[in-house]
């Protein structure tokens, strides 16, 4: 079949990616401009997600004119993530032994807060559910294990799990599954912004509001002794992207090789039904992986001086994946789903679970940030509650808001944290597929997240347990 230059299929990436980075200009100026709007200090992408996100209804509503294809979004939001970890994973890291052994702790911690957060939200979801079922009867008893799978997980899992639970008697379920993330992303928006502005006026933290504040930029931050000048037969900013490709074409190399092994059918139904979403959901982890082996090739080349100069360079790697990040952002506001909110059924069971699920996500973050975390205690919080509310992509853009540049080394941790927290966190995924078997099988699996909840908490707070003992 042959293309034709004026078919939208040849220009409906540029459409998409236009559009919203339209939104962020725009809601770049209106920040600018409105004071209110400045000092509430909400982030430009996100601002610029619900503007393109209200544009988008309102055209829907009025013309039946859409202004995207959710699948594009989706993919934008998928990729944009994996490609950001890559930028920030292949930047320099100066620290000595004795700070990477307390790095690695603080990174265990990290990921035993996310699961026991997951595990709280489990917890509370079906108690909401539970009780509601009782009450109304229309409630699908396990339908709250689509708040961590939502909130934390993100749009991909919460649809995966919602069609799922729909297959086992959930109507209505995917709808469901997909509103879910889109309260997440409110509850983030909400909480960061409210936490951002406690930390202004109390003075504790300083908040950028105009970038002349922050950029004090000296020759040798943008440009290292031994680098590859700014502009040669390969400009640096390509040479940039070339090596976050070459990384990210490697990870999906890694991937490839599970996809064999599970297409082999030597896992069975494991294999399809469990391992399959998690090595493709956790493109970022292979990311990561990917980029810290290219690194040490290209430490060990010049090691062995079969390259004399440095390929790497930190400022654009960090301006690479500030850009990436902010797609992401504006790109999975835009394909929020509010289909649910149609069903009569569900406005009760969604507001209660956003209600009841922001209060406690909030109070569980900031608790253990105060007491875990206590030197990088702000940082913490708004990576962690991003992340916990929606997804890594919200936690990376409320972390910029009072670390432009990622100099503290929160966005490694929240990275790397996800080794322990999909260890630790496997039981609960064997439960999702338990619960939705009946009410009695839903009130077990609440009962078993309180319990796992408590053991994993003994873990995290070991050291303040055991310093009182």
């Amino acid at each position: 079949m042959m293309m034709n230059l004026w078919d939208y299929d040849v220009w409906s990436l540029l459409v998409h990616l236009s559009i919203l980075m339209g939104g962020m200009l725009l809601a770049n100026v209106l920040r600018r401009s409105i004071k209110p709007l400045r000092h509430s200090l909400i982030p430009n992408a996100v601002l610029g997600g619900f503007i393109v996100l209200l544009i988008d209804f309102l055209l829907k509503s009025t013309l039946n004119i859409r202004i995207f294809d959710s699948v594009t979004l989706e993919v934008l939001t998928y990729h944009g993530l994996g490609i950001g970890v890559v930028a920030i994973t292949l930047k320099d890291e100066d620290e000595d032994e004795e700070e990477k052994k307390r790095e690695r702790s603080t990174i265990f911690n990290y990921g035993v807060m996310v699961v026991c957060t997951y595990l709280l939200q489990a917890a509370i979801g079906l108690i909401i559910t539970i009780g509601l079922f009782f009450l109304l009867s229309n409630v699908f008893p396990a339908a709250g294990l689509l708040l961590p799978m939502g909130w934390g997980q993100g749009p991909g899992q919460a649809y995966a799990w919602g069609h799922n639970y729909e297959l086992r008697g959930f109507e209505n379920g995917t709808s469901f599954g997909l509103t879910v993330p889109a309260m997440g992303f409110i509850a983030a928006s909400v909480g960061g912004v409210f936490y951002l502005s406690r930390l202004r006026k109390k003075g504790i933290v300083k908040v950028y509001e105009n970038s002349e504040e922050m950029e004090d930029l000296s020759a040798e931050q943008v440009m290292k002794k031994g680098e590859v000048p700014l502009s040669e037969s390969m400009d640096k900013l390509t040479m940039q992207f070339a090596l976050v490709a070459v990384a990210y074409s490697m990870a999906y190399m890694l991937m490839m090789g599970f996809n064999l092994l599970i297409d082999s059918g030597l896992l069975g139904e494991f294999g399809y039904d469990t391992l399959q979403p998690l090595v493709w959901g956790f493109n970022f982890l292979f990311a990561t992986f990917a980029a810290l082996l290219l690194k040490m090739i290209l430490r060990r080349l010049k090691k062995a001086k079969l390259i004399k100069r440095e390929y790497k360079n930190d400022f654009l790697q960090n301006r690479l994946s500030g850009f990436m990040f902010d797609i992401m952002v504006v790109a999975s506001i835009a394909a929020i789903d509010l289909s649910a909110f149609r069903v009569r059924s569900f406005v009760l069971t969604l507001i209660v679970m956003f209600v009841v699920g922001i209060i406690f996500t909030y109070g569980y973050c900031d608790f253990v940030c105060k007491r875990v975390f206590p030197t990088l205690r702000h940082e913490s919080f708004l990576a962690l509650y991003g992340i916990l509310a929606a997804t890594n992509s919200m936690g990376f853009i409320l972390l910029r808001e009072i670390d432009p540049n990622f100099k503290t080394p929160v966005a490694r941790y929240v990275i790397y944290q996800v080794v322990y927290a999909s260890i630790f966190g496997f039981p609960l995924m064997l439960l999702m597929g338990y619960a939705p078997h009946g009410v009695v099988n839903a009130i077990i699996t609440a009962g078993m997240m309180v319990v796992f909840f408590a053991i994993m908490n003994v873990l995290l707070f070991r050291r303040q347990i055991f310093k009182k003992s």
